[in-house]
């Protein structure tokens, strides 16, 4: 038998061995599942792209096979093909006709130019089939896209879009009025699908008309030029007393003189002196919307004249309870003021939709 002593040295070196091994373990193990957490991190994003491709070529290739199976079930009669295309075209004259007044629509809805080459009466067809939902899919993105721009300058305004959006405002009158998908492509003698995306772009095609003949007649316009605003609407410390007052409108700060304009269709319906205004213009815009110009200069309109947006009706100056030349501009909705803030943005947005 032999006996080893282990000294108070040789365990201290004996413990530090298995610790630097336990923390080499330790490191090891923590870098093998960062490295795992981070390959599946990857993974995932790898199965989306996958998964996402494989969606557009599932997409292409029910395109192709529903051509090929009308095929089929014609018994290889290309004529009738031929002839669902026309239909198919026909229904797309009578929508894209109703485009032509909007601005932008002409170049974003032109059709594809042919291909040249030695194709097949069958790949001519299809590639005029694919022209077709390309168009009916630009149709829609079109008129959606403008449509929600002027639903949100609406709301921009306070106003609630649907107000001035009737039903039933759709292309072809009351032809595109059924509800019902079935009904329109048992009218236009073409499948449900096609049927259901005409309607959708006729319907928001619709909405955009609308709500840009209501844009006209409000008050959507700038007032003056002049960009930067002195006084905003609501509390501030008034001029004069310097306390807490409410103000009804904004503060257009200008040389003498500047050039007012009117924001939006109307019948002026008072010119002359209001009490801390000065001189002062209101105009009429109908549905109860009304604007007020205050601390005129020069008024260069008259009572019961109508006035069209961009219009000069007076020039800037001091009068009435005034610091200095500016113009103080205000609208009012049902009789009550509003921010003119909201409204002057609003008239960005219909801008933008033009």
């Amino acid at each position: 038998m032999r006996a080893f002593v282990l000294s108070t040295a040789k365990q201290i070196t004996f413990a530090g061995l298995v610790a630097l091994c336990a923390l080499w373990m330790g490191i090891c193990t923590a870098s093998m599942m960062v490295s795992a957490l981070s390959a599946g991190a990857n993974d995932q994003e790898v199965l989306k792209l996958k998964a996402y491709y494989e969606r557009i070529n599932a997409d292409r290739q029910a395109r192709l096979n529903s051509a090929v199976a009308q095929l089929s079930a014609s018994n290889g009669n290309i004529d009738e093909m031929a002839n669902t295309i026309e239909k198919r075209h026909a229904a797309l004259a009578m929508l894209l006709s109703d485009f032509k007044s909007a601005p932008g629509a002409m170049a974003a809805l032109a059709p594809a130019s042919p291909r040249l080459g030695s194709e097949s009466p069958l790949e001519r067809i299809q590639d005029t089939r694919m022209d077709q939902d390309r168009l009916i899919d630009a149709a829609e993105t079109f008129a959606k896209t403008r449509a929600e721009r002027l639903r949100a300058a609406f709301r921009l305004a306070g106003l609630n879009p649907d107000s001035y959006t009737p039903r039933g405002a759709g292309l072809g009158g009351p032809l595109i009025d059924a509800k019902d998908p079935r009904a329109l492509a048992a009218i236009l003698d073409v499948d449900e699908d096609f049927a259901a995306r005409i309607q959708n772009a006729s319907a928001n095609m619709g909405a955009m008309r609308s709500l840009t003949v209501a844009a006209r007649g409000l008050p959507f316009g700038k007032p003056t030029n002049v960009g930067a605003v002195s006084s905003s609407y609501g509390v501030r410390f008034d001029p004069f007393t310097r306390r807490p007052a409410f103000h009804q409108g904004l503060d257009f700060p200008g040389p003498m003189m500047t050039a007012i304009f009117s924001p939006g269709p109307g019948v002026v319906s008072f010119t002359g002196v209001r009490s801390g205004y000065g001189n002062t213009v209101e105009i009429d815009h109908g549905n109860g919307f009304k604007t007020r110009f205050g601390h005129l200069a020069v008024i260069s309109v008259r009572v019961g004249q109508r006035v069209a947006i961009g219009q000069r009706i007076a020039s800037m100056g001091s009068t009435g309870r005034s610091t200095g030349p500016h113009l103080h501009y205000e609208v009012w909705v049902g009789g009550r003021p509003q921010n003119p803030n909201r409204f002057l943005r609003a008239g960005e947005y219909v801008q933008q939709a033009n």
